[in-house]
């Protein structure tokens, strides 16, 4: 009987801390994209060449910006179904992919850069449950 009231307890501390979590990142997660959506869809612009550029440097940006939204998106909805959060996650990357090629703003759509969104995304959201599992 007392296993159960402290299993109990725990899970509703628990439940306490990812509602706190949540709070934080309903808050941050619009911020972050609607900044996102600007520098995706703004005009292209000519790179300079810096000693840290690699062919490729895009991809892992769209990655690493990518797994910071589904990081942030999961924060804010801990309770979402995975497909929910899946499909959300991908309609956004395929969305902001053929608006840069139909605004003609200098940009293109790539079939690579959706892959690393998607691939930021899972990330994200495999960052995040196992931070949950490791601290709370």
């Amino acid at each position: 009987m007392e296993q159960i009231s402290q299993n109990y307890f725990l899970q509703k501390n628990i439940r306490k801390s990812l509602d706190k979590i949540s709070k934080i990142f309903i808050k941050i997660l619009p911020i972050y994209w609607a900044f996102l959506t600007y520098m995706l869809l703004r005009p292209g612009v000519e790179n300079h060449e810096y000693f840290f550029m690699f062919d490729g440097i895009d991809k892992v940006l769209h990655l690493g910006i990518f797994a910071m939204l589904g990081f942030c998106f999961i924060a804010a909805f801990p309770r979402i179904k995975f497909s929910y959060f899946f499909q959300i996650m991908l309609i956004y990357a395929f969305l902001t992919e053929i608006l840069q090629e139909k605004m003609g703003l200098g940009r293109s759509m790539e079939t690579l850069d959706v892959v690393a969104d998607t691939i930021g995304c899972l990330v994200g959201y495999y960052i995040y449950k196992q931070l949950v599992k490791r601290f709370l």
